[in-house]
């Protein structure tokens, strides 16, 4: 070796350092002024180092800038610059550098084919997928285990599961992430049998392969598989704990949620934003307030930011638990609001009772030029609810389609329907039912039965009762409020006839209603003619002695309601 020579590698070397030491655009601009000073923009190295280094710093134009004064680039250089083009999502561009590589004559590699195959995904074609699939086996990665393990992801990201799982039938040798995406293919299909056989199948697991299984239980809501997994698990990540944790959430299981996150916090694994946002979730759930309040003060304490996935937690949470002076504290302190946050805030004005305050913060977010949702509808109906707005709710109603482009779904036409039946207007309401786009289902048919309860509208009642005895035939609920009605009126022989009825179909309440409340950090559970609560018999015996102090206080029971 020369010593120019090795004075040169040496310049390049010492400028690779430099690059990967560039903290500012303006460092890197300094070095790329000395790599044309010394002719380094024309070294294949460096340019790959410092084209990487532009897509870190998500400035592409100087990477492209750069990469146009290069007169002989070989295939690490399009590489470098193909894959900053995908970062920097502009897959089309990618796409393009490949095509100019090609008619280079310039060998591809196999990073090359994993950068394009992540191009055609951002592109949402499957023709240019196919196509690089051809180019790929064309150039000998039919065998490549990261190629092809990129290919099966991208066929079923594609929704195209049969041409992934030939991929991934097809290759020679399989590594731990090929299983691994395959059964995330056909978890996301929801496709468990597959992924089981495949998981057991697997000659080794990694803890994304048992995370996928998991999540793909979580879906289905099979809660027990999901569970019986978890506990299997010989290693768990921050995935895993969360994933359990918002599987037991979304099935309605919170105190488990709960229990599962103080397990987690016990076998020392640090929550992340998603833990926290789920967590605090659970607690609204629960109406565990002083929970929500430590677990909001350990995120403090943790440094986790405010930011708008556990901001529009925390509102929501403090909210649900009846705490609204420390959900609009929340929500004024946050830097930031996305429609999430502005969605929880106006639902919990709206729970509150606060319709008028509600509907100002829906303007104040139009004003933000925040684009509201379904969801952001049903809250602002409801508030229209609360406060008897009919005028109001029947123009916001219209608004949603007319302004929006939001179709009403079958929650808004519940709304709707709870709105006017509050008001008296049963006819109404009932044109409206009639008039749904959609099939109406029990819980409309149920809002109209509330509403003709309320104002004793028999005939309308009968015609609900008649469509939910279609729609829920096994549900005692319906048939107690229309007795409870006809008992309102002394219509006895009615009484007796649906009793008769109900006795006939053996109906009765299989599901009662649960409530929760919190004393010192434990959450207590309640419901109808249980007592498997420790402290039953004594809560019992109040509950006596509250009913005899009741009469004693010239308290009359309404006969109107008739239970069994």
């Amino acid at each position: 070796m020369t010593p120019i020579y090795a004075k040169t590698i040496t310049n390049f070397n010492r400028l690779a350092q430099l690059i990967k030491k560039c903290s500012m655009v303006k460092e890197l601009e300094s070095v790329y002024a000395s790599m044309i000073k010394t002719n380094a923009n024309q070294d294949c190295f460096s340019m790959n180092q410092f084209i990487t280094a532009c897509s870190i710093f998500h400035r592409i134009d100087y990477a492209v800038l750069a990469f146009t004064h290069m007169q002989e680039p070989n295939a690490f250089v399009y590489n470098a610059m193909i894959k900053a083009f995908v970062q920097s999502y502009y897959p089309v561009q990618a796409l393009d550098c490949y095509l100019h590589m090609s008619r280079a004559q310039i060998s591809p590699t196999s990073f090359t084919f994993s950068s394009l195959v992540k191009a055609c995904s951002l592109v949402s074609q499957l023709g240019f997928g196919e196509s690089v699939h051809g180019h790929s086996w064309r150039h000998g990665f039919d065998s490549h285990v990261f190629v092809q393990t990129a290919l099966v992801d991208l066929y079923g990201n594609a929704g195209k599961i049969v041409e992934a799982r030939r991929v991934f039938d097809e290759m020679p040798g399989r590594d731990v992430f090929a299983w691994t995406t395959m059964i995330s293919v056909h978890v996301r299909t929801g496709d468990m049998g597959s992924a089981r056989q495949l998981f057991d199948e697997m000659p080794e697991r990694n803890t994304p392969s048992w995370n996928a299984m998991i999540d793909g239980y979580s879906r289905l809501r099979d809660v027990e598989s999901a569970e019986f997994l978890f506990n299997q698990m010989p290693n768990r990540d921050i995935i895993s704990w969360t994933t359990m944790i918002a599987c037991y959430s979304q099935n309605k299981q919170y105190r488990e949620a709960l229990a599962v996150f103080n397990e987690m916090q016990t076998n020392g694994v640090s929550p992340d934003e998603v833990t926290m946002s789920t967590v605090i979730s659970a607690c609204a759930h629960l109406g565990a307030l002083e929970l929500g309040k430590e677990i909001h003060l350990y995120a403090m304490e943790m440094g986790f930011d405010l930011d708008v996935y556990i901001g529009s937690a925390l509102i929501d949470m403090y909210a649900k638990c009846g705490s609204l002076d420390r959900s609009l504290v929340v929500f004024f302190k946050l830097q930031k609001k996305n429609l999430f946050c502005w969605n929880s805030i106006i639902e919990g004005l709206a729970a509150h009772g606060y319709a008028q305050e509600a509907l100002a913060m829906f303007s104040k977010m139009e004003r933000e030029k925040i684009k509201p949702n379904g969801v952001t509808f049903i809250s602002v109906l409801s508030a229209c609810t609360h406060a008897g707005l009919v005028e109001e709710g029947r123009e916001r109603f219209l608004s949603m389609s007319r302004d929006f482009s939001i179709p009403p779904e079958i929650e808004h036409y519940g709304c709707m329907v709870d709105l006017l039946g509050k008001a008296c207007l049963l006819e109404d309401a009932l044109e409206l039912v009639r008039s749904m786009r959609m099939e109406p289902n029990s819980v409309i048919w149920g809002a109209l039965l509330g509403g003709c309860k309320l104002h004793r509208n028999l005939e309308i009642a009968q015609v609900a009762v008649n469509e939910l005895k279609v729609l829920e035939p096994n549900n005692s609920g319906y048939y107690t409020l229309l007795v409870n009605m006809y008992a309102e009126v002394n219509r006895w022989g009615e009484v007796a006839n649906i009793r008769a009825t109900m006795k006939e179909l053996g109906m009765e309440k299989t599901c009662p209603g649960s409530s929760w409340i919190e004393m010192d950090r434990k959450i207590h559970q309640f419901a109808a003619s249980d007592k498997s609560h420790l402290d039953s018999d004594a809560i019992h015996t109040l509950l006596v002695e509250l009913d005899w102090q009741m009469k004693l206080s010239g308290h009359v029971p309404e006969l109107g309601s008739v239970s069994f």
